[in-house]
């Protein structure tokens, strides 16, 4: 059945995705922006016509109480997917992950309470479990917060499973894993690695490069969201949403270089590394989970379906109309 959907988040990467998906699948949307004097709504204003002619858009601020409940009023459903996530910026900021991801979260689920919402799916992080103490990572590995980001995050999570243990909120926990593709910020790795070799650089600078990741492409996470909706099993859990498919961000920049038909080598970059202790090693996610409880699998699995993700994002980012506001030959935090 078709539902009045809040989406909070929706200006941001996946969010504008997760709004894509749900428009052509016929929900009624409404996007929860972040307010700014631009009357810009981020990626939503670089999607068709006919998409973002179907979208309410509502300008707030996910810290801001009062806004956040005006916004739910009349939902069925709300996909919070608002947060900072510059691991990065949440050493040189950490009050604002508290304000946004826990006090954000907190004020949704309170309006949730409050108008008695049917459904609110919340959205998690692979990095709330830190360095795999066993793979692949299922839902019962540790949580351990090794940057404030992770922190506020795992708080969140918290948060959200508290609303539904205390007060019978109804309340699915999504934990993504590594998602890429078109639209992601140029400071994650994969839009790092191929912004730099696209600008003709022979020598990328990059961080650790040991570490492995589970990356997943951004419609298939989206899929994931898209499928908890209205799905009575997901209450209460909290679901990974990986791809099962684990490589070395150095493998990485080996599969983006030979995809370009470009020769690199890497430098290290100190500005780009974590501090020693914050560094997450390893990431490979357990969806066993997701299929049992979602019917959900990722379309782009293993080796070749991260190749198949890579030549769709890196095609994007090619396309100058695309990348135009992007300052990619600055880093940043």
């Amino acid at each position: 059945m078709n539902k009045s959907v809040l989406v909070t988040g929706a200006d941001g990467f996946i969010g504008s995705h997760l709004v894509e998906q749900l428009i052509r699948a016929g929900h009624d949307v409404t996007a929860f922006v972040m307010y700014n004097s631009f009357n810009s709504f981020g990626w939503l204003d670089s999607l068709p016509a006919d998409i973002l002619g179907s979208i309410k858009v509502f300008p707030g601020d996910i810290r801001d109480p009062n806004g956040v409940q005006t916004a739910m009023v009349g939902a069925e459903v709300i996909l919070h997917l608002a947060a900072l996530i510059g691991i990065p910026y949440s050493y040189h900021s950490p009050s604002t992950y508290v304000e946004t991801n826990i006090i954000g979260t907190l004020n949704v689920l309170q309006s949730a309470k409050n108008i008695g919402v049917g459904q609110v799916i919340h959205t998690s992080t692979s990095e709330v479990y830190g360095t795999a103490q066993y793979v692949p990572i299922d839902e019962n590995h540790p949580l351990d917060g090794q940057s404030p980001y992770s922190a506020s995050k795992i708080g969140a999570d918290q948060m959200a499973l508290a609303f539904y243990r205390s007060f019978g909120t109804p309340v699915s926990v999504i934990r993504p894993f590594n998602t890429y593709g078109p639209r992601q910020s140029a400071r994650a790795v994969i839009p790092t690695i191929i912004t730099q070799i696209g600008q003709g650089n022979s020598a990328i600078q990059l961080g650790s490069i040991h570490p492995t990741r589970d990356f997943t492409f951004v419609t298939d996470t989206a899929k994931g969201f898209m499928s908890a909706i209205d799905n009575d099993a997901s209450i209460g859990q909290v679901i990974n949403l990986g791809s099962g498919f684990e490589i070395s961000v150095g493998d990485t920049v080996k599969e983006i270089s030979s995809i370009m038909g470009a020769e690199v080598s890497i430098t290290q970059d100190n500005s780009r590394l974590r501090p020693e202790k914050s560094e997450v090693e390893r990431l490979w996610a357990d969806n066993s989970k997701a299929a049992e409880i979602l019917d959900w699998a990722p379309t782009y699995a293993g080796i070749e379906g991260f190749r198949f993700g890579l030549i769709e994002t890196i095609k994007w980012f090619g396309t100058v109309e695309n990348t135009h506001t992007y300052k990619t030959n600055r880093y940043n935090i």
